[in-house]
Order: C-alpha cells, then sequence, then structure tokens
C-alpha cells in the first residue's frame, strides 16, 4: 500500500510540474518578440583593386567644401521614399532601415574618391594649412544635396533620385570669386520596391552624379 501510495504521490507530482511547464510556455509565447533590428546600407566597398595609374597630366589640387543637405534632418540616417502617384511632397522613411552613415556623409566621401582619381582632395582645413604654408589656396568646391530619395512612379516601380547643386569657387582677397555652378539630377531604375533596391539605385546614381562632376570640373579647366 506504502507502494502505491507512492506512485499516486509521484504522478500527482509529474502532472503538476507537467502543467507548471505549460503554463511557464504559454505565458512564454505570450511575451512581446524584441524588436527586429534595422537594416543598415551603404555604398559597398568601393574599389576593391588599385586603380590603374593615369598617364594624363594631374588637375590641381581642389579643396572640397562639407557636404550639405539644408532638405535632410541634419545627422539622420533614415533611408527615404517618395510616393508620387498619392503624394510627392511627401517624406516617408523605412522603419527598418537605414544608411551607415547620413547620406551628405556618404555621397562626399563617393565624390572624393572619384575626384581623387587625377588630382589632391583636401579640406577646406587642410587647404588653408597648405596656404599658410606658402602655397596658393586651391579652388574650393561646395555641394548642396538637395534630393536623395527613392521615388514610387507606382506601387511596383521606382528609381534613387539624387539631385545636388555644385559651386566652384577662387578664393580672393575679397572673399571668393564665383567660377561656376550647375545643378545635376540623375535617376536610376530600382530593381526590387523596396529598401534594398532603393538604397542601390541611390548609390548608382550617387556614382554617375560623381563622373559627371569631374567632367564638369576638367570642362572649366579645373
Amino acid at each position: 500500500m506504502k507502494t502505491i501510495k507512492t506512485i499516486a504521490a509521484g504522478a500527482r507530482t509529474s502532472s503538476a510540474g507537467a502543467v507548471f511547464v505549460a503554463i511557464f510556455l504559454a505565458g512564454c509565447s505570450a511575451l512581446p518578440s524584441p524588436p527586429s533590428r534595422p537594416v543598415h546600407y551603404d555604398f559597398g566597398p568601393g574599389a576593391m583593386a588599385p586603380v590603374p595609374a593615369d598617364r594624363r597630366a594631374p588637375l590641381p589640387p581642389l579643396a572640397l567644401a562639407d557636404v550639405e543637405a539644408p532638405g535632410l534632418t541634419e545627422g539622420s540616417t533614415a533611408v527615404l521614399y517618395r510616393l508620387a502617384y498619392a503624394d510627392a511632397r511627401q517624406l516617408r522613411p523605412y522603419t527598418q532601415a537605414r544608411w551607415s552613415q547620413p547620406p551628405a556623409q556618404l555621397v562626399q566621401q563617393r565624390l572624393r574618391d572619384q575626384l581623387g582619381q587625377r588630382r589632391a582632395v583636401l579640406t577646406l582645413e587642410s587647404g588653408a594649412a597648405q596656404a599658410r604654408a606658402g602655397g596658393k589656396l586651391p579652388t574650393v568646391l561646395r555641394v548642396d544635396l538637395e534630393e536623395f530619395s527613392q521615388v514610387f512612379t507606382s506601387a511596383a516601380e521606382s528609381a534613387g533620385l539624387v539631385r545636388l547643386r555644385a559651386t566652384l569657387a577662387e578664393p580672393a582677397q575679397a572673399g571668393e570669386r564665383l567660377l561656376g555652378q550647375r545643378v545635376f539630377i540623375v535617376q536610376r531604375p530600382a530593381a526590387s520596391a523596396d529598401a534594398a533596391g532603393g538604397t542601390r539605385a541611390l548609390a548608382e546614381a550617387t556614382d554617375q552624379v560623381a563622373q559627371e562632376l569631374a567632367q564638369w570640373l576638367e570642362q572649366l579647366g579645373r
């Protein structure tokens, strides 16, 4: 009889334990799952092998000012898009996508990479230091990033749109002398209607803008 009672007590204990585990698991499943982390994008690794030496004569040094983005929130890394078929005036952020750096910094690095293939690209501070050391102040390039977004013309079709305003000036005793100004606008189609497609299209559009900007500077003899 004692053995039977012991077995029965053990069975009740096991049953109670099973109920407790079931309740615990049910409680865990009811808990909210942690939010997924946003995916971070950049413009890719850039050149992965040394660029062949350009046999043409090098161009004069250029001081590249920090790229300004007056239409974007300072320091924001949001990936932005517009629904042109609904309300093109509204910029919308992807909730689960971010740039690795603010877009102005990504664009500035791409411009520096492209322009630096045939010339020394300086900051304004290093250009001023060069002048103090007895050199001539380099020509200054200022860039305003006016648009940097994925624009949807329909729910399934979109393009990366980059628009920037470039101003070239020559330092003078009375300030700066304007040498030229131009607005560059490039659109590249997105392969997919999502953040992955939009960020790739924006990277490609930025590369094209950088090439067009370099050609424009050469046309100006700078």
